[in-house]
């Protein structure tokens, strides 16, 4: 008989709909009975693509004996982290107070009221490896909060108090200047893989953003340094398993330190990030084979990842039929089976062995840089094509078809990013087409939801669905010069400043003023897997006042940045998407705003410039003369022709030079404005 959770439409609770437990959702009606019971919370958190999520609910979940224990001593609350962003904030953080890690499953003890007071991640079903049983730790708690219930409850509010303080931070101050990124760098460098690119050891996590950082460190300094940690890599990343080298996009991270074996599954957030990393660092560089990656990866999204709609999916799973990794591994008999004669040579490019780096068989990779592009030429792409097509022909992974708001956002960034770079009409469609589905079904009497699923939105938006999705509406801008998308951002902006900003600490909260009171109010300033939505929430919001003239939205960044700007500079990495927030703020930032008709020669010349140089610190604009852009973007007010042909208006802080209308002239002064200062 199916529990509570067969109702819900996240694919990761119902996942667990059959199980004997007699879960619940996050919600009043377990709460309450709880609260009447005096009854510890068993809360589980975890999400569709996780394989030691799969393995517990097969192991605990779905075991007679283990259920009833957790039935009869606990009320059971199941709960997807990626429809519930804030409830896994809060109960990770505490998590890590109490154990110093943290990842998924992640299961959390809770009195009545919620407070946490012991946790973990994985239990084994019985004890194994010096770790605890499941049942063990169950009865262990049950027993603790009977016998010692002052002293755990004490315990819990000591910690729901050390959390309140965490969220609400007392961080001193930074000042913007040039000084912060050559220490970010020093900082970064400690921290870097020289091997095998990247930052830390096993497990190796990819590093879109911290790369994105990279750049714009090389681009204000000429940092060296900085340019050859981001190439290595971008290349390792995309020569290692971490990259599906048959089907394109990225898989979670890798177990290991050198790239190679991945956990399999792939995530929309990890696609949009490192995407767009690509697309940058082929603007940036030149180098063919970072957008080869962007364009395979956007590829994939929009073959596998994609609905209809224009919505894009959440995840796929790391297992398939029970195995995990099965759908992507190979061994060189399969590779034998599929390519004939021709099979030799792949073996030997892909570094495939007859004993296999995964199970027996073998995760995919380039071992030899200079065999990057030969995969993918006239010799081998036919092989390759031969190989995915095989491949298809297999069990394909599970898909959480959920869309998330927030995700789509850094999609459609990513999506916008491409279309502009490479002159790319499909993705800018693409990016559209996303933004028109987000608007039309996640939105509400102006305000955003967060998640979507078989027709329906629910879940009021939390911080990173208004950041993510500001920010890629003004990429989509920038890749259509369409006004409605700034006019929308504005909007949510305008929003998300009523509904999340603290005056007082001069920051966000991730959760709106308005929404669900939890025993604490998460407020994470760090990168995790996607970036901070306070850090996004800034970057778009300086971003924007450059180009509608909102002085109000300046100031409001600023004090987030520099609320942060310490900090930052010693974590760098955990912090890298503050510190491009801060590249802008810091300037000189350049607006340009280009005048002529959408379809006059002239703009699309200028506009095609501006798409193939990489020139971070700027926000461009561009409209027909006497249009009624300029009612919404402030930088298009008064712009006219100079004698009848295109123009470009080129300004720091709207203190404009004297409008040229060539490609070279426009670039010779936006460069004397912003480089290397």
């Amino acid at each position: 008989m199916a529990n509570r959770l067969a109702n819900e439409t996240s694919p990761y609770l119902l996942q667990h709909a059959d199980n004997p437990v007699d879960w619940y959702p996050w919600g009043p009606e377990a709460l309450e009975r709880a609260r009447e019971e005096n009854r510890v919370i068993l809360l589980s958190i975890g999400y569709s693509a996780c394989h030691w999520c799969h393995v517990m609910a097969h192991e605990s979940f779905e075991n007679e004996a283990i259920a009833a224990q957790m039935n009869e001593l606990f009320v059971n609350i199941k709960v997807d982290r990626e429809e519930r962003p804030d409830i896994d904030a809060l109960y990770m953080a505490s998590v890590q107070a109490m154990t110093g890690h943290g990842g998924w499953p992640m299961t959390v003890f809770l009195t009545p009221d919620g407070q946490p007071f012991y946790g973990g991640t994985y239990f084994p079903p019985g004890d194994r490896g010096g770790m605890p049983g499941f049942p063990r730790v169950m009865q262990g708690v049950h027993e603790a909060y009977r016998d010692r219930h002052e002293q755990v409850v004490e315990s819990a509010q000591a910690l729901t108090n050390r959390l309140s303080e965490v969220f609400r931070g007392d961080l001193p101050p930074g000042k913007l200047n040039a000084e912060l990124f050559a220490t970010a760098l020093d900082n970064l460098e400690r921290n870097y893989d020289a091997e095998h690119g990247g930052f830390g050891g096993a497990p190796k996590f990819p590093a879109g953003m911290a790369v994105e950082l990279l750049l714009r460190i090389h681009h204000r300094n000429g940092s060296e340094q900085a340019l050859a940690m981001a190439h290595h890599t971008l290349d390792r990343m995309a020569r290692g398993g971490l990259y599906d080298q048959v089907g394109g996009g990225f898989h979670r991270y890798t177990v290991d330190g050198v790239w190679l074996v991945p956990h399999f599954e792939k995530m929309l957030y990890d696609n949009a990030l490192l995407a767009d990393a690509y697309s940058l660092a082929y603007q940036a560089t030149g180098e063919t084979f970072y957008r080869t990656i962007a364009e395979e990866t956007l590829d994939y999204v929009l073959r596998e990842m994609t609905a209809p709609e224009g919505g894009f999916y959440s995840t796929q799973d790391a297992d398939t039929e029970g195995e995990e990794g099965r759908f992507f591994v190979w061994t060189p008999d399969q590779v034998r089976e599929t390519l004939g004669d021709e099979a030799d040579a792949v073996i030997e490019l892909l570094g495939m062995t007859e004993r296999g780096n995964f199970e027996g068989s073998n995760v995919l990779s380039i071992p030899l840089q200079e065999d990057r592009l030969r995969w993918r030429d006239e010799q081998f792409a036919p092989l390759r094509r031969e190989l995915f097509e095989a491949r298809a022909e297999r069990v394909h992974p599970g898909r959480d078809d959920k869309i998330l708001t927030s995700w789509n956002g850094l999609m459609m960034r990513a999506f916008a990013t491409a279309a502009y770079v490479f002159g790319s009409q499909r993705y800018a469609d693409a990016a559209r087409a996303n933004a028109v589905f987000l608007r039309d079904n996640l939105q509400h009497q102006g305000r955003l939801l967060h998640s979507y699923k078989d027709g329906a939105a629910r879940i009021d938006g939390f911080l990173e669905d208004y950041a993510f999705l500001i920010d890629g509406l003004l990429a989509l801008y920038r890749a259509t010069f369409e006004p409605e998308w700034i006019a929308w951002a504005r909007d949510l902006a305008r929003v998300a400043i009523d509904d999340f900003y603290d005056a007082e600490a001069g920051a966000f909260y991730d959760t709106a003023a308005t929404g669900e009171q939890l025993i604490a109010r998460p407020r994470d300033p760090f990168d995790n897997a996607t970036p901070s939505g306070n850090s996004v929430i800034a970057d778009g919001l300086i971003r924007l006042a450059h180009l509608i003239g909102d002085v109000e939205f300046t100031r409001l960044a600023r004090s987030v940045i520099e609320e942060h700007a310490a900090i930052a500079t010693e974590h760098p990495h955990g912090l890298a998407r503050l510190l491009v927030a801060a590249d802008f703020a810091t300037g000189p930032s350049a607006e340009i705003a280009l005048v002529g008709a959408d379809d006059d020669a002239g703009r699309a010349e200028m506009v095609a410039a501006l798409d193939a140089a990489y020139l971070p610190r700027t926000v461009v604009a561009a409209a027909a003369p006497e249009s009624e852009t300029a009612e919404v973007i402030d930088l298009l007010l008064s712009r006219e022709l100079v004698d009848g042909q295109a123009a470009a208006y080129v300004c720091v802080n709207h203190a404009c030079q004297m409008p040229v209308t060539q490609p070279d002239a426009m670039l010779e002064q936006i460069r004397e404005l912003t480089e290397n200062r």
